[in-house]
């Protein structure tokens, strides 16, 4: 990711939280909101319900390489992905299919770079 496609005002993430749309699923929450920019951002997010900073830190590591491999074609979104606590002891590849699957009820276009 490129210091521009990364969330980090507060004021982006209040917007988001109240304006956005939200998904969730097994192992992650996704929200959603056109930024109006000709880029996407995102944000990689794990709360301590997910565990300690061991954990927390894998389940970001996880979630960054599985949107690693996928490619978002709408442009001009921010999205902020949550970690649940349902992520520990999982694969990437579990991890992955989670978020595709969010991405599609939120009716986000994406293909996968394997």
């Amino acid at each position: 990711m490129l210091k521009k496609e990364v969330l980090r005002r507060k004021e982006d993430f209040n917007r988001i939280y109240k304006k956005g749309r939200s998904v969730g699923n097994r192992y992650v929450v996704i929200f959603c909101l056109k930024n109006g920019m000709d880029y996407n951002r995102l944000s990689l997010l794990a709360s301590k319900k997910v565990g300690n900073s061991v954990r927390r830190n894998r389940a970001r590591r996880l979630m960054r390489e599985s949107v690693r491999h996928i490619e978002i074609e709408n442009k001009g979104y921010d999205f902020i992905i949550i970690a649940r606590n349902t992520i520990n002891d999982k694969k990437c590849a579990d991890v992955k299919k989670s978020i595709e699957a969010a991405l599609k009820r939120l009716k986000i276009d994406y293909k996968t770079g394997d």
